[in-house]
């Protein structure tokens, strides 16, 4: 009897943040392939019995191979165990689930995706950038780096004209790139801007700059994103400097985690090419 994949997003980093369904699938599963992005906390509340295999993909470094995820899950699953892909942020985010999704049905085996709060929305709540206002921004915009620099399909002219806020996913480092790009496609350079890193987790960093600034704006750790638009100039700026404080109250979360089976960190049990 086969098995069932289940798409799984495990939000930005915060565990509280993840959704009960989220939570409960994680309990219950038989393997567990997850992104080099999930934190160690959401990690720990897999059981031991589960199989745990990194496939995660960083900085243009692959562990493995998108055709090997695919093969891997396949396998698990038609071996009659229930499965979680676990990916950071959302599944349908820039996270690949549309391959995958082609894969499970090419290979017939039972699938279903549970969403995730997606990276932009954690980063926003977290420093308190409304990514929409009615008297400034009616639409977002969700875009990576490589697209901005290599998509000659994005009308950037278009994009700055409709005051959409941009969301740029993995901005890399090269700003002074990104800062030319907006800036041809006619965004002021008083425009707003802000590069948050490693959002809603206790190491989280914000900076908040402009367009005109953002070549000189400091090497914030990875994974970063970056917010550009009047919106950022809504945010308080305590909320752009302060520390991010996830788990404040640590008496609840235990509650809730109460019965999660504890996991070590070193998680021995991964087999990351099984």
């Amino acid at each position: 009897m086969k098995g069932k994949v289940y798409l799984v997003g495990a939000g930005p980093g915060d565990p509280e943040l993840l959704t009960l369904k989220a939570l409960r699938l994680l309990r219950t599963a038989d393997a567990v392939l997850y992104d080099d992005l999930v934190s160690p906390e959401i990690l720990a509340l897999i059981p031991p019995t589960a199989k745990l295999h990194n496939v995660g993909k960083r900085a243009g470094t692959k562990k493995i191979r998108q055709e090997e995820i695919n093969f891997l899950m396949i396998a698990l699953a038609e071996s009659g165990l229930r499965v979680v892909r676990l990916k950071s942020g959302d599944p349908l985010i820039f996270g690949r689930a549309g391959e995958e999704m082609e894969a499970l049905r090419k290979a017939s085996i039972p699938y279903e995706v549970v969403s995730g709060v997606t990276s932009a929305l954690g980063a926003a709540a977290a420093t308190q950038i409304p990514l929409t206002h009615r008297r400034m921004s009616s639409a977002v915009v969700f875009i990576t780096a490589q697209q901005a620099a290599e998509s000659e399909s994005v009308n950037w002219h278009k994009l700055a004209a409709s005051g959409a806020t941009l969301v740029i996913y993995m901005p890399g480092q090269d700003f002074p790139a990104l800062a030319t790009k907006l800036r041809s496609a006619g965004l002021a350079q008083e425009t707003p801007c802000a590069i948050i890193s490693r959002a809603t987790t206790e190491r989280q960093q914000a900076h908040r700059t402009t367009i005109a600034e953002l070549p000189n704006a400091p090497q914030l750790p990875a994974p970063t994103l970056l917010v550009v638009g009047e919106v950022v100039g809504l945010a308080d700026p305590l909320a752009l400097t302060q520390e991010f404080t996830a788990r404040e109250n640590q008496a609840a979360l235990a509650a809730v985690f109460a019965d999660s089976p504890a996991r070590d960190a070193s998680f021995t049990n991964e087999e990351p090419n099984a």
